[in-house]
């Protein structure tokens, strides 16, 4: 059929509802079954037991849906879903559903602008609108008694769309290559200028507009001079205002600290009074004059 774009041999998928009048339907079966031919096929599905069919994956070269003259088919997610699986990838599903121009509506009925998006998300690309017109006398018809819709306010859109030419699922390898591009000789290139600039020959040593530098010559007296060990040093945490030593302190700091802390703690004549009474030497016990708080 040209008006669908159906060759021979081809695995169709007539797709109808039940607002499809049975006589229309037949005669398009028929057409499409003489333009595929023996090698081809045709299978008639209504579009609520679609998403329940039996149809194995890539099964269909071409779907119609909803084409059926005087038809006011719905297609739901579940509906696209089921038509992309069953595609054959690059297939094509052609449809029609009738749409309303206002999208303030709670009828259900998708706008003209959201049909192409659902099938988008269905996972076919190349969506496009063929055809929007009016609805017919029939179709208006069709629409109020299986729909419920009585506005004025309906298109009838013709849309296409094409499975990708891959599998659902499908993967492929990506070959990457992060080789480093080199010159053929292994080597990088270089700007013959760029090399010479940069190159010293015996003959430039002898010349004698050639100005060399000693590199002593360019030290002056300060720089000679031995620098002072305590100009080196690090500040030290006094010199810092800091009444405790740091963490890991290196200026010497702690030790001072630790040195104060031993010298003043107090210390009898024998060493033993600030371990307590039972420490403490005969001299304390028998001189009561002596038996003063330990300092």
């Amino acid at each position: 059929m040209e008006e669908f774009g159906i060759a021979a041999g081809q695995r169709v998928a007539v797709v109808w509802d039940g607002s499809s009048p049975v006589g229309a339907l037949k005669r398009l079966v028929d057409s499409v079954r003489a333009s595929v031919g023996a090698d081809g096929r045709v299978a008639v599905e209504n579009v609520n037991q679609l998403p329940r069919s039996a149809h194995k994956e890539s099964s269909f070269d071409v779907i119609l849906s909803g084409v059926v003259p005087g038809s006011a088919a719905q297609h739901s997610a579940e509906v696209l879903a089921e038509i992309a699986r069953i595609l054959k990838p690059g297939g094509r599903v052609l449809l029609k559903e009738p749409v309303v121009t206002e999208s303030d509506n709670n009828s259900g009925i998708k706008t003209a602008a959201k049909l192409p998006a659902a099938l988008t998300l269905s996972g076919l690309v190349e969506v496009k609108e063929l055809q929007k017109e009016p609805l017919t006398a029939e179709e208006a018809q069709s629409v109020r008694e299986h729909l419920g819709y009585q506005g004025n306010d309906l298109l009838i859109v013709q849309i296409e769309g094409r499975k990708p030419n891959f599998e659902v699922g499908s993967s492929s390898q990506l070959k990457l290559s992060f080789a480093k591009k080199t010159s053929p000789s292994g080597k990088p290139s270089v700007d013959p200028a760029t090399a010479k600039l940069w190159t010293l020959s015996a003959s430039d040593m002898n010349d004698e507009e050639m100005d060399l530098l000693d590199s002593d010559e360019l030290l002056d007296s300060e720089d000679l001079k031995k620098p002072d060990p305590a100009s080196l040093r690090a500040p030290s945490c006094k010199e810092k205002g800091k009444k405790k030593a740091c963490k890991n302190c290196t200026c010497g700091l702690a030790e001072e600290l630790e040195q104060e802390k031993k010298s003043s703690q107090p210390r009898s004549a024998c060493g033993n009074c600030y371990l307590g009474d039972a420490f403490r030497c005969a001299t304390w016990r028998e001189d009561p004059a002596k038996r003063e708080p330990a300092a």
